[in-house]
């Protein structure tokens, strides 16, 4: 059994220790916002955050969650009536066409504002490096997050 949290709900899974973190998410907690794309952690689409960092959960084993916190995408907002200060930026600037992407895309973004919550064009490239939209949105993603990054500073929530 392997006990950890995840939204801030504590869980007890007994599956296989070698169980990418991505199917205990998608298949055993039923938080189907954590996409699968690639595989091999080179696409984002699977980006959660394990203790405040982002990481991809096709490439984590359950084993090495022990213990720790997950946030994903049903987990970020504040509460049930308040996006987090990403979400609402990417609402406002139409950041998605297909949508596939944008659960890692806006879980990456959401680490680097708590990081620097004021990136400029070239820190904002280099965070979301890690992150593939196939329809191209970069332009709107990157607008969205200094938007967010407004709106964290006018509410103090980065996070």
């Amino acid at each position: 059994m392997i006990s950890f949290k995840v939204n801030n709900k504590a869980v007890n899974i007994d599956d296989d220790p070698d169980t990418p973190l991505l199917w205990v998410l998608r298949d055993n907690l039923h938080l189907t916002g954590t996409k699968y794309g690639c595989g091999i952690g080179q696409c984002g689409a699977c980006t959660v955050h394990i203790d405040g960092k982002p990481r991809s959960s096709c490439r984590t084993k359950l084993s090495t969650v022990a213990g720790k916190s997950i946030v994903t995408i049903e987990g970020l907002a504040t509460s049930d009536k308040a996006l987090h200060p990403v979400q609402q930026a990417w609402l406002e600037e139409d950041v998605p066409q297909c949508g596939y992407c944008q659960g890692g895309q806006i879980l990456t973004a959401a680490a680097l504002l708590e990081k620097n919550p004021k990136p400029d064009d070239a820190a904002i490239d280099e965070a979301m490096s890690g992150n593939l939209c196939r329809c191209g949105t970069y332009v709107r993603i990157r607008k969205a997050i200094k938007l967010a990054a407004v709106y964290a500073a006018d509410t103090g929530d980065a996070s």
